[in-house]
């Protein structure tokens, strides 16, 4: 198994990301077009980057100082916790308040506000289980 956010890891989560219609389609309706990072709390920079463009992803890899749009940070346990069983909305409410969930750059709580873009946010810790 890949390490978690490595290079093999996102193109792995770039293949499932692409092939899970219900996460593409209900992107793409929104136009969602976004960098996202992905990385451990406490380090520097995100370890991994997916680039989405329409609801699909378009690359991914190892994070090599592209601009993000989205750089999310938790502990490796917590990514693992929800990667092997994914949250709720009210999991992540609660993980972004008690400070377990880290949005270095991007605007969570307007994301959450939004069911279009919140869904599919909750929709990727599923996807991830399956890179």
């Amino acid at each position: 198994m890949a390490v978690l956010f490595s290079d093999e890891w996102m193109k792995s989560y770039m293949e499932q990301w692409n092939a899970d219609a219900e996460l593409c389609d209900a992107l793409a309706q929104i136009g969602f077009s976004s960098v996202i990072g992905y990385g451990f709390e406490g380090e520097d920079q995100p370890r991994g980057q997916i680039s989405v463009e329409n609801g699909r992803a378009v690359s991914a890899g190892a994070y090599t100082s592209e601009d993000l749009n989205w750089d999310i940070r938790c502990s490796d346990a917590q990514w693992n916790k929800w990667i092997s069983k994914p949250p709720g909305m009210m999991g992540l409410g609660m993980a972004f308040t008690s400070g377990k969930m880290k949005f270095k750059v991007g605007d969570y709580a307007a994301m959450l506000k939004d069911p279009r873009m919140a869904g599919p946010f909750i929709k990727t810790f599923s996807v991830m289980g399956r890179a």
